[in-house]
């Protein structure tokens, strides 16, 4: 079985964790604000990911990690062996379009990751609707693939966009592991 880490950072108060237990289909935590102190690791596991036979199911470990910048000293521990982040940010605090960058160079920039393995969201919380059309971003992240989560209004549409992102970690995986094998027969 594959197994795959991913990793949610992004500012305080974005919504890591609530998205987290969404998609891990966790019920824990629900209810009041309680801060992440340091990270959170849930177990989720996909049967049939990649839609093939080989491989068929997998492991993610979803690491909801702390925005709280004092935590900033275990970020190479928490790092480690990643295969994927996904920046989790509120668009309608300007204060989170400018932390997301420093979040991109730390923890997409430095790994070295792909671009395809970096997922942006821009949470919306509970009855804030937002403006989903007029969001800038910087260079880089603007060419990074961007999802709006609104859990009340669209929380199969946010399901899915996370499985095409966790099918295309597979894939990069995969892809990895056929040319290891390779590289061993030759």
């Amino acid at each position: 079985m594959l197994k795959a880490k991913v990793l949610l950072v992004g500012p305080c108060e974005s919504g890591k964790t609530v998205l987290a237990n969404f998609v891990s289909e966790s019920i824990e935590g629900i209810g009041s604000y309680v801060p992440t102190q340091g990270v959170r690791i849930l177990e989720y596991e996909k049967p049939n990911l990649n839609g093939s036979s080989k491989g068929a199911a997998c492991r993610f470990e979803l690491w909801d990690c702390s925005g709280d910048q004092k935590f900033e000293t275990c970020w190479p521990a928490l790092m480690k062996d990643s295969h994927g982040v996904v920046i989790v940010f509120n668009p309608e605090l300007p204060s989170h379009l400018k932390e997301i960058e420093m979040w991109y160079s730390c923890f997409v920039q430095q790994q070295p990751l792909q671009d395809s393995q970096c997922l942006l969201v821009a949470h919306h919380k509970p009855g804030h609707a937002g403006d989903t059309e007029n969001l800038t971003l910087a260079s880089p992240l603007n060419t990074l693939k961007l999802i709006h989560s609104n859990l009340e209004e669209d929380p199969e549409d946010v399901r899915m966009e996370f499985v095409k992102y966790f099918r295309s970690i597979i894939n990069l995986l995969n892809e990895s592991r056929d040319r290891e094998e390779m590289s061993i027969i030759s």
